[in-house]
């Protein structure tokens, strides 16, 4: 087991809300991926001959918005080992291993939250849905210490 030092994943996820992260947003930059997600023909199964099962999740799996980055990185072997893996962990006499393995595909593909964090990926406001803008809705003032004083007249004290 390696001791000490930094490790790939270690420490929070990227926020995109943080102030602090702005010069390694600006560096590093956050991609934003279509709501309505990858759009196009499936790319052919890079694998020996899929189950039913594994073809169902490959089809799901290319119609997310995690799937542009994916095609435009060359990812069908990634995805569809992830396929098959999923598709055997999903068995009732699924090995623990197995699961472990899912786990971290999801989070080296970006499908789950911590994944996309770590990728910097953020996925756009689907069409029609509103949302919030910074001028819309001021951020609500703290009190300082300062609107926390009370002013006493003199005379009026110990």
């Amino acid at each position: 087991m390696p001791r000490g030092g930094a490790r790939a994943v270690s420490g929070p996820p990227p926020d995109p809300n943080s102030l602090r992260q702005v010069k390694a947003a600006e560096r590093g930059g956050w991609k934003t991926l279509p709501a309505e997600g990858r759009t196009g023909e499936l790319p052919e199964w890079p694998l020996t001959e899929a189950t039913d099962r594994e073809w169902a999740l490959w089809e799901d799996l290319w119609s997310k918005p995690q799937a542009v980055v994916w095609e435009e990185m060359g990812q069908e072997l990634e995805v569809a080992l992830f396929a098959r893996t999923l598709a055997e962990a999903e068995r009732p006499d699924a090995r623990v291993d197995v699961k472990k393995m899912v786990r971290g595909y999801l989070d080296s593909l970006g499908l789950s939250v911590t994944g996309m964090l770590r990728n910097r990926w953020k996925i756009a406001p689907a069409a029609g849905v509103e949302t919030e803008t910074e001028e819309a809705a001021p951020a609500a003032r703290r009190p300082s210490a300062r609107d926390r004083l009370k002013v006493v007249p003199s005379g009026e004290g110990a």
